[in-house]
């Protein structure tokens, strides 16, 4: 029989991996999950938030789909993973913060300038929930960095929409963090409201904490305040 590699990395991870947080995976079993932080990021294997943040179990409740995208509020009644997450995350687990995280090289991004396979349906749907990000340009590196930043920006403008988040972000009780990460740099970049743009975390003051609301607009690093 062929090797089965998932296989081995899950009886490695009963024997070797799992005894180092056995008591902590037991005590969240016990007492319950009361992550701090709902993250929010794109489903590309190359983002990997644990290692990112340097979380440990329990720490994070994560949400991944296509592009780090977060559907409007408007109330229906759908299924949608993501709008379930968010008010689980926020009216049950009482997270501290929220972090919508986009990223370089972003197959979600470059699909809104290059279009998908008209099987693809679904995904040409979902899409439409960055369209607003898209620049009047034809692609490019600059344009395509310049997209995934807007892109985050939106998604966090959506987040103001539902009203469980507004409220605790309005009371003081929530925070709202916009991150671009840049995978061959190993650098996030975060997006401060005072400036209206993204900030190397390096060189950052904070995690790219917004106050409340109302917010001064985004700004481009050249000056332009796109319609987002």
């Amino acid at each position: 029989m062929p090797d089965d590699e998932l296989l081995e990395r899950l009886q490695h991870f009963h024997h070797n991996a799992f005894p180092q947080y056995r008591a902590q995976f037991q005590a969240l079993v016990q007492d319950g999950q009361h992550p701090t932080t709902l993250f929010i990021g794109c489903s590309d294997s190359r983002l990997l938030p644990y290692l990112l943040t340097g979380a440990g179990p329990g720490e994070l409740f994560l949400v991944r789909n296509v592009g780090a995208f977060v559907p409007p509020y408007d109330g229906s009644h759908g299924h949608h993973g993501t709008t379930a997450a968010i008010e689980y995350a926020t009216l049950t687990l009482n997270v501290q913060r929220i972090v919508v995280c986009g990223h370089s090289h972003c197959g979600a991004v470059q699909a809104l300038y290059q279009g998908v396979p008209d099987e693809a349906v679904n995904l040409h749907r979902w899409l439409d929930l960055g369209r607003q990000a898209v620049l009047p340009m034809q692609p490019c590196p600059e344009v395509l960095r310049r997209t995934e930043q807007r892109a985050v920006v939106l998604q966090l403008e959506r987040l103001l929409d539902y009203p469980m988040v507004r409220q605790r972000v309005q009371q003081g009780r929530l925070t709202l963090h916009g991150w671009h990460y840049v995978i061959e740099e190993g650098q996030v970049y975060v997006f401060d409201v005072a400036s209206g743009g993204f900030i190397a975390a390096s060189l950052a003051e904070h995690s790219g904490t917004m106050p409340c609301p109302p917010y001064p607009p985004y700004v481009e690093h050249d000056g332009q305040i796109p319609a987002v």
